[in-house]
């Protein structure tokens, strides 16, 4: 008898163990399916869910409207039912300023609760133990749903040996996914994000940068000086030259020869980059126009050239021919050719040309990925942190930048400032930190970092990427930076989930071996994360 009943015990216990396993099996795949479904579909589920509830409802209409739920929880109930009205999402590119002077910021932060990021412990801010909320009251993602969405995709095979990827809450710069977070890697063109964020820190978002014509060691001399504007243009200039030959004239020159030199000693160090000649990226020198392109000259002032392209071996001597005649079209004789000098000291400055701000210069490079503005920046930064401008001098100065910043630094190394050397290495935690800190309402000279961010399917690098049916739902809700080269690719950015939350994410693969198919891998990471709500459906448990 006792046996039977032992028998009958094991299996029941068996039977329940088989049923609790299977449930929690299908709640799994309940949860992963609420966290993938898009918006719509999760809003299809609701509504299907709220139907089959509906005859309970009616069945204690009676009760709800009387007795003292009419002035308890239903009445917080429907204070909070019209708190969240708006809330859904659907609005990313609302009014909510980004923090005083950051011209451009609010599309880009709407979905950032200000008084979250400035510290409010009632909002969950930067120095709160929780994850407060962010945009209008919306919480985070948790971070087992982001597991849940973004490990399958990490799983793709076009994504390499090594994945490093780190995940963040803009509004409060808390982790909410980490795989290899601080492993420093190949960043590729990505590191613009850390070269970027230093330049804006060491000079200031307002600083320009200025060309000026001098003096030189006589009346008859005019010395062009270089200070670091790859952005000058041919037609900047011959504006440039003409207003050297008005100041020439108003100084008492008669119309006699003046001789042109040419100063680049703002840079040291050398010109060439690791890679070799490369339509990439010009020699790095302080004196060039038009990113001494040889072709599609911006010189009748249409829109900058981008991409690869042919380029001078010498910019700065091509620079410089260029003005000496100019200055002969405005009336002034210039013998022989120009030649290079430095500038004497306190040399008495006849005309001056100042690039757009620095905030502008950012949002360029990291929109169209540029080469040559990243280097000048990196030298931008060591000219205002008391190093040489050089590669190493730059890569110290970007180094010691970021520390001021509190940016994790273990394992970062910066051989240039585009990118294009395999010697860059740093980690998806620094950049995201960096992204989390441009979003900082006390670090807004940081701003331009996000402003500039390529826009998924419009903009930029990103300009034709996001088309296809995985990648679609990232369209215009990505904001990011990519990073290209044989082996590796990167993207690192941010993007305003389903629920409205800004998230800052870096995506990073080394070991690529088809390139498209890996590039196509991290945009439908990014595309997840724009349609994740990320957080369990109410019937999960």
């Amino acid at each position: 008898m006792r046996d039977t009943a032992s028998e009958v015990r094991d299996t029941a216990i068996r039977a329940y163990r088989k049923v609790r396993s299977r449930a929690r099996r299908d709640g799994r795949r309940i949860r992963q399916r609420w966290r993938t479904a898009t918006p719509q579909q999760r809003q299809t589920a609701t509504v299907t869910a709220g139907a089959a509830a509906l005859g309970l409802v009616l069945a204690v209409t009676a009760v709800a409207t009387s007795g003292p739920w009419d002035s308890g929880q239903r009445t917080a109930e429907r204070s909070r039912a019209a708190a969240r009205e708006g809330r859904s999402g659907g609005n990313h590119t609302g009014d909510v300023p980004g923090g005083e002077g950051a011209p451009g910021a609010p599309r880009v932060l709407p979905a950032l609760d200000m008084d979250a990021v400035r510290g409010d412990p009632a909002g969950g801010g930067r120095d709160a133990d929780s994850h407060g909320p962010g945009a209008a009251g919306v919480p985070p993602p948790s971070r087992e749903a982001l597991a849940d969405t973004l490990e399958p995709l990490l799983e793709d095979g076009d994504l390499g040996k090594v994945r490093a990827v780190s995940v963040v809450d803009a509004a409060t710069g808390h982790k909410l996914y980490a795989a290899k977070s601080h492993k420093a890697v190949t960043p590729a063109s990505t590191v613009k994000v850390a070269t970027a964020s230093a330049a804006l820190s060491a000079r200031g978002a307002d600083h320009r940068i200025e060309t000026k014509a001098v003096r030189g060691t006589s009346d008859g001399q005019v010395v062009l000086v270089g200070g670091g504007d790859p952005t000058l243009t041919s037609a900047a200039l011959k504006d440039l030259a003409a207003d050297t030959a008005r100041r020439l004239r108003a100084g008492g020159h008669k119309g006699g020869e003046v001789s042109v030199r040419y100063d680049t000693s703002r840079y040291s160090g050398p010109v060439r980059h690791s890679i070799g000649t490369n339509d990439n990226l010009a020699p790095v020198s302080p004196l060039m126009t038009d990113e001494a392109r040889l072709e599609n000259r911006s010189g009748t002032g249409g829109a900058p050239a981008h991409g690869p392209a042919p380029r001078s071996a010498d910019p700065a001597q091509d620079a410089a021919a260029d003005f000496a005649d100019a200055l002969g079209d405005h009336g002034v004789e210039v013998k022989g050719k120009p030649k290079k000098a430095e500038a004497p000291g306190r040399a008495k400055q006849l005309a001056v040309h100042r690039s757009a701000p620095l905030s502008a210069l950012v949002e360029r490079m990291l929109t169209y990925s540029d080469n040559d503005i990243a280097e000048a920046l990196a030298r931008q930064t060591a000219l205002g942190s008391g190093e040489p401008a050089s590669f190493k001098g730059a890569g110290r100065a970007v180094r010691d930048r970021l520390g001021k910043l509190g940016m994790p630094l273990k394992g970062a190394h910066f051989a240039d400032g585009s990118g294009l050397d395999r010697g860059d290495k740093v980690s998806p935690a620094l950049l995201t930190g960096l992204l989390a800190k441009a979003a900082d309402p006390d670090h807004a000279e940081l701003r331009s970092v996000l402003t500039g961010m390529p826009v998924a399917h419009f903009t930029g690098t990103l300009g034709s990427r996001y088309g296809s049916d995985k990648g679609k739902q990232g369209a215009g809700l990505v904001r990011a930076k990519t990073g290209t080269l044989t082996g590796v690719n990167t993207l690192a950015g941010t993007v305003v989930d389903a629920d409205g939350r800004m998230l800052a994410f870096a995506f990073m693969a080394s070991g690529t071996r088809d390139g498209k198919a890996a590039q196509q891998s991290l945009d439908n990471l990014a595309a997840a994360l724009a349609n994740c709500g990320c957080r369990d459906s109410p019937s999960a448990d």
